[in-house]
């Protein structure tokens, strides 16, 4: 039998170890995007409870007293495609016209909004919204939306959130969320959101989904964008109808002329601190800046609760949506 040639034989072990590299590459991009999309445990309303419970026992108690006396309460609606969305409200002490939707972050469901939600009620006299993203608590959903096609479902709350408490045409709302929340909450920034929308917090957001997830690609697991990236977001695309690169918070910014105050923290590895200085460059006037110092993702309230509470009074003031005597 004739030896096949050497060129042959070259040819056959390129042709192997690019058809491994493409399996590899498919694979990996479809256990990136179950990875990164398919974490389902913020539906967990109970171990979201439990976790709350141990670490803020004075917090479950408030929010239990306040379901006790049915001031907190659950709303639903359901979407264009069919879908259910779950969101809890509750009015402030005081009447206001005031009101503030507090948007969870990834994984968790408006019970990770409590202890937040508490001093922004009782302290700053704001009546509170927490809705549960698609996917996220009691609400209908497959997968996680990194806070892109979210948007439009907070969107679609906020014709309720302005009527709830006052009359729709007096309402003044304002959008806060801390990370895949705060993601959400530029996404809505750069939207044709109604004229109650009076301002914008965001604590802790990514840049860009492309940007947050290439970072936990090279720090989980040392690689780079190329070619996972690419490929993972193409098949977002044909799964979900949206790639990693167009959602982007960091764009959604440059349209948005209402005043937004960042928060972020110095040491955030999770969400690097520089993408909030891209935000903030991105955001056209009028604007705020806080880093917080010596701490991690999500901590600026937990670690600086006094400093919070005052920076984002000052904040509200400032936009109109709380006056000098609150």
């Amino acid at each position: 039998m004739k030896k096949p040639s050497t060129w042959r034989i070259l040819l056959y072990s390129l042709m192997s170890i690019l058809l491994v590299m493409v399996v590899a590459t498919v694979w990996g991009s479809h256990y990136m995007l179950g990875v990164s999309l398919g974490d389902l445990s913020g539906k967990d309303i109970n171990a979201r409870r439990q976790l709350l419970l141990e670490e803020s026992p004075e917090v479950v108690a408030w929010a239990d007293s306040l379901r006790e006396a049915q001031v907190m309460r659950d709303t639903f609606m359901t979407t264009s495609d069919g879908r259910r969305l779950h969101a809890v409200f509750a009015p402030a002490d005081s009447s206001t016209k005031s009101t503030i939707v507090i948007v969870h972050g990834y994984t968790c469901n408006y019970l990770s909004s409590l202890k937040i939600a508490r001093m922004l009620r009782d302290h700053l006299g704001l009546n509170i919204f927490m809705p549960d993203l698609h996917g996220h608590g009691l609400s209908d959903g497959d997968e996680v939306q990194m806070g892109w096609k979210d948007a439009d479902d907070v969107m679609g709350w906020l014709p309720l959130v302005s009527s709830l408490f006052c009359d729709s045409t007096e309402a003044r709302i304002v959008i806060d969320g801390v990370s895949m929340g705060a993601a959400t909450t530029m996404n809505v920034s750069g939207k044709n959101y109604p004229r109650q929308v009076k301002c914008f917090i965001e604590d802790c957001g990514f840049s860009s989904v492309w940007d947050e997830l290439s970072s936990e690609l090279q720090n989980r697991y040392g690689l780079p964008a190329f070619p996972l990236m690419h490929t993972a977001s193409y098949l977002c695309k044909l799964r979900y109808g949206w790639s990693f690169s167009e959602a982007s918070p960091v764009e959604m910014v440059r349209r948005c002329k209402a005043p937004m105050l960042f928060i972020h923290g110095d040491s955030d590895d999770f969400v690097p601190t520089r993408m909030v200085y891209a935000l903030y460059e991105a955001k056209p006037q009028p604007k705020q800046l806080w880093v917080t110092k010596d701490t991690d993702h999500a901590h600026s309230f937990r670690n600086h609760p006094e400093e919070y509470e005052r920076r984002v009074r000052q904040f509200l003031k400032s936009a109109g949506v709380i006056d000098t005597l609150q």
